[in-house]
């Protein structure tokens, strides 16, 4: 098995993401992403790299206070089921918990990988509406068959109530 290597996204990586996330979005696997929608949301962005190439990337976009979106997990095929996807949600996870993002959901068309790493299915109107922004836009919307998930990182124990006298 070859090696690999989890970091942060560069600018330098972002042409071989939008190859790899747009030959997916090719066989309509996932939305398709502009090097614009890259380039400015490159801060979202982990990437696996073996021998100095790209192999795989995903995104963690926080979508509200306690809400955040796992997005454009995409892995080279000779990369596949070598554990690298779930190395990237897993990945995101961290950041999501260092952010003080408690929730984290994704829309997928894999809804078995994720399932795996114990996200649940849920219901769409349990999202918000800003969430569905970038699905309106999509040219498979409203039937598009993303199926979503959630997973809780933690549990968060509300304060308790109290008055001041």
């Amino acid at each position: 098995m070859s090696e690999f290597k989890i970091r942060n996204a560069k600018v330098k990586d972002v042409k071989a993401m939008q190859l790899l996330i747009n030959h997916y979005a090719q066989k309509r696997e996932m939305l398709p992403r502009s090097l614009n929608d890259i380039y400015e949301n490159l801060q979202e962005y982990v990437v696996a790299e073996s021998n100095g190439k790209v192999v795989a990337c995903c995104a963690l976009h926080i979508s509200w206070e306690d809400l955040a979106e796992v997005k454009a997990l995409a892995v080279a095929e000779g990369f596949m089921k070598k554990g690298i996807g779930s190395k990237l949600v897993l990945e995101c996870h961290k950041k999501a918990k260092e952010l003080g993002v408690n929730e984290v959901f994704c829309l997928t068309y894999k809804p078995k990988f994720f399932v795996n790493l114990k996200y649940k299915q849920i219901s769409r109107d349990k999202l918000p509406h800003k969430v569905w922004g970038e699905c309106v836009k999509c040219p498979h919307f409203p039937n598009c068959g993303e199926v979503p998930l959630l997973i809780v990182l933690k549990k968060v124990k509300k304060p308790k109530s109290f008055s001041i006298n």
